[in-house]
């Protein structure tokens, strides 16, 4: 609950210090943010994107610099990344070491798997197409996120379906072992993708 308030105080001082001094570049907005407050570069940075893709803040110009990869990893805008990779990595572990008599660890598999089989893959897939808003443009974080989900489950409806009727007709057949390797690759491949198109989303110019 602190680190989201000081994250929204965070955001207000940089909306306020854009409005009165009117950066050129997101390097002078960063540096006009630091006197004022003792967030590191990259909480900065990533409350910026944050902005940007809540549609609040248009800066000009874009940085002076590219933002690389290894630097937009560790700001707040790419937390749903290691989110993402860390529950794929979970369901993972916890469908091939928790046996299914194994109670109550078996719940926590249960969970997982219902997050990894009605969620992840969708969310890794509509982040990849749409890296910085969904095709419905909106002013507002929680409606954003509300059409993310609603696309999310969607697209996961038709994913994994396909990965099955594929799987189907390979020596593998529909079996979880399968399944779940192959779900596992879609997510991180598609999460992945979503970070690199995120990271140049932010680093190329306004048109």
């Amino acid at each position: 609950m602190n680190e989201k308030i000081a994250t929204q105080n965070l955001k207000e001082t940089i909306l306020e210090i854009t409005a009165k001094n009117k950066p050129a570049t997101v390097n002078q907005l960063v540096e006009l943010v630091k006197q004022r407050t003792p967030a590191s570069n990259q909480e900065i940075l990533g409350a910026i994107i944050e902005l940007q893709n809540e549609g609040k803040l248009q800066l000009t110009t874009p940085p002076q610099q590219a933002l690389r990869m290894s630097t937009y990893l560790g700001t707040s805008a790419a937390h749903w990344y290691y989110v993402t990779v860390a529950l794929t990595i979970a369901t993972v572990v916890a469908v091939f070491s928790v046996p299914e008599n194994a109670f109550p660890l078996v719940y926590i598999r249960y969970i997982l798997g219902v997050i990894f089989i009605l969620w992840l893959p969708g969310y890794a897939f509509i982040k990849a197409l749409f890296p910085a808003q969904v095709p419905i443009k909106t002013n507002s974080k929680d409606l954003d996120t509300i059409e993310r989900i609603a696309l999310s489950l969607g697209m996961n409806l038709a994913l994994v379906p396909i990965t099955g009727l594929l799987l189907n007709y390979t020596p593998w057949g529909i079996r979880l072992t399968p399944i779940t390797l192959s779900l596992t690759a879609l997510t991180l491949i598609f999460a992945t993708a979503a970070i690199i198109r995120e990271q140049r989303t932010y680093n190329k110019p306004p048109a």
